[in-house]
Formats: C-alpha cells, structure tokens, sequence
C-alpha cells in the first residue's frame, strides 16, 4: 500500500520545495471540461483554434491551478494543510504533447498564524514559464501519514463520435435515392429529411400525403422538393416501397412509423418482394463506450432460430457489410455459452461448422472463430485467463448469436446498461434496408442512411470491376482466337 505523509510547520524550512511533472494528453482536457463545465471553443474545438490567438487546442488555466493544489495538498506540507490564498500570472499557454514541471518553494513562514508562503513556478519543457505565482497555506502542527486513495479508473466516451466517423466516410458519395416506408412520426420523417440535408439519402417519402404533411406542420419540418408517394395505409406504404426498388426508382429502404413484421412481410414475397440467393438478416451496429471500435451483432431482429445454412448467410452478409465499411479482414466471432465444442449445445456445434466452412471457401472475407463465450470474444484479458490463442478473440468486430433472443438481450443489454448507441441494417435483400428502432434517436437513423450509403456504393464498384475484369477476359480470348 502507498501513503502520503506530510510536513509539519516545525519541519518545513524556507527554501524547502517540491515538484511532479504531467504531460498534457486530450483526455485531460475533456475530464477537465466535463468536470468544470468550461467548454471554452479554445479548449474543445479543434476547428475554432486554427483563427484564435494561439491556433492550437489549449488546456484550461487552471489545470495548471489543479497541479499546483495537488502538490501542496499532498507533497508540502501535505494532508492537514489549509489553503488560504493563491495569486496566479499566466503567461504561456500549454498544448496536447506538452510537459509541464510543476513546483513550488517555501519563501516565508509566520509563527503566529502557522502560515507558509510558497512561490509557484511551473515551467514546460522548453524552459518556458507557464504559471507563476504564490500560494499562502496553513501548515500542518500534526504529523499525518495516510493510505493514498487509489482513484477509480475513467473512460470517455463520446456519443456518436463513430456514427459522425461514418457518417464523414460517405462525403464523396452520391446520396441514395431511398423510399421512406410510413413516415408519420416526428422521428422518422425528421431522421429522413436530415440524412436528405446531409447528403446520404433522396428520400421518397412513401405513405398518406395527409399524415406525412400534418406531421411534419407539427414538428416544424419543410417538405419542400421532398417527393411524396401518396398511399392510403402503412400495408400499402411497404407493397409501394418495394414496388419502387423494383422498377429501378429507389436503391434502398427506410422504416418509418411501422412495425417490421409490415415493412418485412413485402420485402420477402416470393412474386414480387425484393429477395436474393441469401437469406435476409439484420445487424445492429453498436458503438459501445469502452470497446475501441464499431461492434456489429447479428442477427438480433429478423431470423428467430436460424439453421446452419442460414447463419452462414448471416455471417456473409455482415462480412460484406463490413467491408463496405472500411474493415478489410473483419473478425467475427460466433458465440455461445462457452468456449469448447460441446454436444449438448447445439450452438457450439454450429459456431465449428461455420469456421470449417470458412476454411473451405463456404464462407469468405473474414476471420472466423467460435465457440466463444461472450467475454472471450470481447477482452483480450479474458481469452487470455481461457488460453485461447485466437485473432478473434478479445478483438472481435462481428458478433455472431445463436438465435435472436440471444442476440436481442445481447443488444440491448449493450444498449440500457452499456450506453451503447444503436443503428441498424437488413442485409441480403437487393438494396439495403434500414431498419431503427422506433425509440431511435435522428443519430442512430443517421447512421443507418451512412451504412446504407456505403454499401451501396461498395456494391456499385464491385460490380464496375467484375465487368471490367469479364470485358478484359472477353477481351483476351478474342485476341487469342484472332491470333
């Protein structure tokens, strides 16, 4: 156990002194910020400071305060002092890589009162003062000697910041021309008009033109330019929907104010309805505080007890979503409730198929590994206690349930007790359908267009360059036959 001990009035001397030295990191801002409220442009908005005085993020004055209260609260004179009295002059500022030498130095003592006057000094690394000035203290007459609290440990998170990420990989491509199923909720029709105004969406708003435009009087939106499919009921609103993919008028779906089982009924008839070789599965993308990158989770939505040959689907489908993504060799975990193929759960049996499978060639693009439990698929330190040797494990960017109800607790446990933000996609249809929740936030909605977005336009440039790569082939069997 560590302790902090002090200095009593008898024992400190003038000319005594003492010091610590920080280096100034983002995250101590940001505590900083949230713990004083000073959200100053200069201290928390990068873009602000390129025309400020100083064109760069500085930390708060009184950090530096803080650092100096630390050193005489626990180094000199110690547990026991009483601030009295502080004068600061600031006069350079410090930035994010900055190292600050803090100390301060005893210059005057006062029987009487037991008052210490100390000097303060607190220097970066180049020399240069930063903060100079005195602090007046009541010392100590006892001598102390304490455990040092050990403080808890702190992660921020800020929500969103990886929606907003995806959101800004999706700048240079074309928005998608995307029928808005049954908006006549203020979420939904406002979710919808914003993806329009931040270019990832060409909304087709799809349902009663009365419902649509009272909703939007109400919630204070314009539906100016925005094209209204006008259909007397929600069931008609998804058979329309469809119908549009259908004849080439629209690239994606979006929910509205509908149940899914609605919306779901139109996308999977066989006549008419929008279906693949694939079957169709939904993945929520998480952003969860704590996990160092997006976590997908599927399928928590559409199948309720998938078979073998179906959860491959779903682990195609997720993987393709991924790279659409950006994620270049996904890691997909399949989970159960331990981490050993056992007979008597079937689940385990599955997650072992499916990661032959993907050694056959069955399954492509990723990296496969299960049974895992859950905690080995998401801490290293975990998989580790396990032994398990894995490039999955600990790291995993696709989880893989074994049925929806494990996968909707799963979800929604990340959601209510992590603070995870939600979106989510259907995939193996032939556009992709954004499928939020109804307690969705403008956000969530947002990034479910940003998915949408890029995998379209992932499916657009593969497609270019298989027939680019079939015009060449062609191309050089007519030059072999010539020659």
């Amino acid at each position: 156990m560590q302790y902090i001990e002090n200095h009593t009035f008898d024992e400190i001397q003038v000319g005594d002194s003492a010091h610590l030295v920080r280096t100034l990191k983002p995250e101590d801002i940001e505590l900083f910020a949230v713990m004083s409220g000073d959200v100053n442009p200069a201290h928390v908005d990068a873009e602000f400071t390129h025309s400020d005085l100083f064109h760069k993020v500085i930390v708060h004055g009184m950090w530096g305060g803080a650092l100096i209260s630390a050193l005489l609260g626990t180094e000199l004179p110690g547990p026991g002092a009483v601030y009295r009295n502080q004068n600061l002059t600031y006069h350079h500022p410090v930035g994010i890589g900055d190292t600050v030498d803090v100390r301060v130095t005893v210059v005057a003592k006062d029987a009487a009162s037991q008052a210490l006057t100390l000097d303060c000094l607190c220097t970066n690394e180049a020399g240069e003062t930063v903060i100079a000035g005195q602090a007046e203290v009541i010392a100590p007459a006892e001598k102390l000697r304490r455990p040092r609290a050990v403080l808890p440990e702190m992660h921020l998170h800020e929500p969103g910041a990886r929606y907003r990420e995806l959101i800004d990989a999706t700048s240079d491509i074309a928005p998608v021309c995307t029928a808005v199923v049954h908006p006549c909720d203020d979420v939904s029709l406002e979710g919808a008009l914003e993806a329009a105004s931040q270019g990832l969406i060409e909304p087709i708003l799809v349902g009663p033109r009365g419902k649509i435009e009272a909703t939007a009087r109400a919630a204070g939106l314009k539906l100016d330019g925005i094209a209204i499919e006008d259909v007397p009921h929600s069931h008609a609103a998804a058979d329309r929907a469809v119908a549009l993919v259908r004849e080439g008028k629209a690239a994606a779906l979006m929910k509205g104010k509908l149940h899914t089982d609605e919306l779901m009924e139109a996308v999977v008839r066989h006549d008419t309805g929008l279906r693949t070789e694939r079957r169709i599965s939904h993945v929520f993308a998480l952003d969860v505080p704590h996990y160092p990158k997006p976590l997908f989770v599927t399928d928590a939505a559409i199948n309720i007890f998938p078979d073998l040959d179906t959860k491959r689907d779903i682990v195609q489908n997720a993987i393709e979503l991924a790279h659409a993504l950006g994620i270049a060799r996904p890691k997909v975990a399949i989970l159960s409730a331990v981490e050993t193929v056992y007979p008597k759960i079937p689940s385990t049996l599955d997650a072992a198929a499916l990661c032959k499978m993907a050694d056959r060639g069955q399954i492509t693009g990723g990296i496969l590994d299960g049974p895992l439990a859950f905690d080995n698929a998401v801490s290293k330190a975990a998989a580790e206690t396990k032994g398990i040797v894995s490039e999955v494990a600990g790291d995993a960017d696709i989880l893989v349930v074994p049925d929806l109800e494990a996968g909707n607790m799963v979800a929604k446990q990340l959601i209510h007790l992590a603070g995870a933000e939600a979106a989510g996609i259907a995939l193996g249809a032939r556009v992709p359908i954004m499928l939020t929740s109804r307690a969705d936030g403008v956000m969530s909605r947002l990034a479910s267009c940003a998915m949408a977005q890029l995998l379209t336009a992932h499916r657009l440039h593969r497609a270019a360059r298989l027939a680019a790569k079939a015009a060449a082939e062609d191309a050089a069997e007519a030059a072999a036959a010539q020659g």
